[in-house]
């Protein structure tokens, strides 16, 4: 069942992304050759100390140990912070929810770790851009697979390839809900869009193939090809106006 979210859940919603893009924006500083990805955790457990009435989504849910996924290169996603150490020339994706009063907030970033190459910059460049062409889709009156298909031929075009095992979700009082949002889709299917709905729109993007395959620890996805992989997410609301990023990064 879809839940529609008036204002004020809305407002909710907006907050708790807020808290999590600040989060995500502040681990930047940390990312950088020489540190093992357990010191990003570190540094969101701390930050977080210092915001109140806010509770980490992913620590506990279905058994997750930590607070962030950090997918390292050929890591697609939920990737446990631990001892890997950085190195320059590494992609880094860093995903990370919050609960605010009740309702939930999503969001993730793709880091370089010093110097990449240019086919490296692109495949962080296209993710980004597929991201924000799918939330150009999320409208009232639209159909579900237009923000995937939008995504999917943005990808595909650049020669990368979309993730198909993962998917965007619903999100609200609870940190996955209906409907799910694959990144691949034939425009003009899925359900109709209405007012009210929040997604969390987040494409997963393969250098390689899109096959992936789940390591020992039961939650990292990898490319089976050992591809590097890219993850943008937002978390989106569908208002009279059109798409509304509730996680926004707002500029100074």
């Amino acid at each position: 069942m879809i839940i529609l979210k008036n204002r004020e859940e809305i407002e909710k919603i907006r907050k708790a992304s807020g808290y999590a893009i600040d989060v995500l924006l502040y681990l930047e500083r940390f990312v950088k050759a020489g540190i093992k990805t357990k010191a990003l955790e570190d540094a969101c457990v701390e930050r977080l100390s210092s915001i109140k009435h806010v509770r980490p989504a992913f620590k506990g849910y279905n058994g997750f140990p930590y607070c962030l996924c950090v997918s390292v290169n050929e890591e697609v996603v939920h990737g446990m912070p631990g001892e890997r150490i950085l190195m320059d020339g590494d992609i880094v994706s860093i995903d990370f929810g919050v609960v605010y009063d009740g309702y939930y907030g999503d969001a993730a970033l793709t880091y370089k770790v010093g110097a990449v190459s240019k086919k490296v910059e692109n495949l962080l460049s296209v993710t980004e851009a597929a991201l924000y062409k799918g939330i150009d889709e999320a409208r009232e009156g639209n159909r579900l697979h237009d923000i995937s298909h939008a995504i999917q031929s943005h990808v595909e075009e650049a020669g990368f390839s979309v993730v198909r095992d993962f998917v965007g979700h619903g999100i609200g009082r609870n940190l996955h809900e209906e409907p799910q949002i694959p990144n691949y889709g034939e425009r003009g299917t899925g359900i109709r869009l209405k007012q009210g709905m929040v997604l969390a729109i987040e494409p997963m993007v393969n250098m390689g193939r899109s096959d992936v395959k789940i390591k020992q620890n039961g939650w990292t996805a990898v490319s089976v090809d050992g591809s590097l992989s890219a993850h943008f997410e937002h978390t989106v609301a569908i208002t009279e106006n059109g798409p509304e990023i509730l996680s926004k990064i707002e500029k100074d």
